[in-house]
């Protein structure tokens, strides 16, 4: 089985070099050619393609992109790589994407006769260099029993939700959960300061408490050792939470919470911290 590639960077490239270590065949394509080289170099079975025609051979095809508007660029219209793909073959989307978009893909590669499945993530790019990352699969229940074995490669747990819309849906509900945990946490923070506590006792107690998170486990820390480093940045956070705040409010839900996190996030963006991690919005927060 041929596989292709399009999108090595933190996530996909991940993946891609999961793929390789099984010693699966797969075919590369990202605009970065460092990303390119750093995931061939895994394995010899994986090789750099050119362009989408060569692409377009691979018997299961994957994009891990950043925005909505660049899968569809890549994957719909005369230039797409679905218009390249044979019947029967299948494409496997793992990027954050809207509902409306995950719909779009789906309904085009049933006119092409590919299978799709909407595969979003569930963690980091170290989750998925060590086949961790969960991962949210929606498309036709017997086009996911016939790849599950091949998503069991590059991730775990491989979890099946319905149709397209709902596994695209739950990724976005779950980062507007993370972010507006992340910006009430940042907020608790600066309380916290304000009332003379010290940082890493005031993290430490509310492990015992109804305030422990994620967010405060994991990134509490950084935010208290000034670490900004990019694991999941401000600009691409701000990207899902937009995403998730359309959605709900294309379904008549007012996410005010979510809304007010979404401002931090722009705050924090349009003062320069767009590249540093997404708990950098604790820069802005006064």
């Amino acid at each position: 089985m041929l596989f292709g590639f399009i999108g090595v960077g933190r996530m996909g490239g991940g993946l891609a070099r999961n793929l390789l270590r099984q010693g699966k065949e797969v075919l590369v394509y990202d605009l970065n050619p460092q990303a390119i080289e750093k995931t061939i170099a895994v394995g010899p079975t994986g090789k750099a393609a050119k362009n989408f025609q060569e692409l377009a051979v691979a018997d299961v095809v994957f994009t891990s992109l950043p925005l909505p508007q660049d899968v569809e660029n890549v994957m719909l219209g005369d230039r797409g790589l679905l218009n390249l793909m044979k019947a029967g073959t299948t494409y496997i989307d793992v990027s954050t994407i809207d509902p409306q978009t995950a719909r779009k893909l789906y309904e085009a590669a049933e006119r092409k006769g590919v299978n799709f499945l909407e595969c979003p993530l569930g963690k980091t790019p170290a989750h998925a260099e060590k086949a961790e990352e969960p991962i949210f699969v929606g498309g036709k229940k017997e086009v996911f029993e016939k790849m599950k074995g091949i998503l069991e490669m590059i991730g775990s747990p491989v979890v099946y939700l319905g149709g397209v819309e709902a596994s695209a849906a739950f990724k976005l509900i779950s980062n507007l959960i993370g972010m507006t945990n992340l910006a009430v946490l940042a907020e608790g923070m600066r309380l916290a300061e304000k009332a003379g506590i010290e940082m890493n006792t005031f993290l430490e107690l509310l492990k015992d408490t109804g305030g422990k998170s994620f967010q405060a486990e994991i990134r509490g820390p950084w935010i208290v050792n000034k670490d900004f480093r990019n694991r999941f940045s401000v600009d691409l956070a701000y990207k899902d939470v937009r995403l998730g705040c359309e959605m709900a409010q294309s379904w008549g839900i007012d996410p005010v919470a979510m809304k007010a996190t979404l401002d931090y996030l722009r705050e924090a963006s349009l003062k320069g911290y767009g590249a540093e991690d997404c708990c950098a919005i604790y820069k802005v927060i006064k």
